[in-house]
């Protein structure tokens, strides 16, 4: 599951960088909604490093989220595409954070394509950050913006 706080505030600490510097209304809602995207994007992508990252790399165990119970959208799309069965041993693994079944769970997530849906997910979400950036000047500052999106993208921890 998408983490909203990491968007939500992404989100608002842009639109109160909006503020501070005098930014219109309509920057201050295209400052907005770049954080909002950018936010969904990190989180989408640390939802997929989850499931292939390494652990020393990202300071976590791969499956934490499973074991924690947390129904993210690889697991989400390897449930609604998948057969019935894989289906219930997902959702059986979420229920109980299970960690035996994770290698059962990354063959199912990997045969569903669970990984590149929600990849595909992250990079939809920074086209739109970018796109609000071409509301705002083009300076350093924005440059710096498209860099971040980008990034959030080709992170690996």
């Amino acid at each position: 599951m998408i983490d909203k706080k990491t968007a939500i505030l992404f989100a608002a600490a842009c639109e109160v960088a909006a503020v501070q510097c005098g930014a219109s209304a309509a920057q201050r809602e295209a400052l907005r909604l770049y954080g909002r995207h950018v936010g969904v994007a990190f989180q989408l992508v640390d939802d997929a490093l989850d499931y292939t990252g390494d652990a020393a790399t990202l300071g976590k165990n791969v499956g934490d989220d499973l074991a924690e119970g947390k129904p993210t959208l690889p697991l989400i799309h390897a449930m609604r595409t998948g057969t019935p069965a894989q289906a219930e041993l997902v959702a059986n693994a979420i229920r109980t954070g299970d960690a035996s079944l994770l290698p059962a769970v990354l063959e199912i997530v990997q045969a569903t394509g669970g990984m590149t849906y929600t990849l595909d997910c992250a990079r939809q979400q920074v086209q739109q950050a970018l796109i609000q950036l071409q509301q705002l000047p083009d300076n350093t500052y924005t440059t710096a913006m498209k860099q971040l999106a980008e990034f959030s993208l080709a992170r690996s921890f």
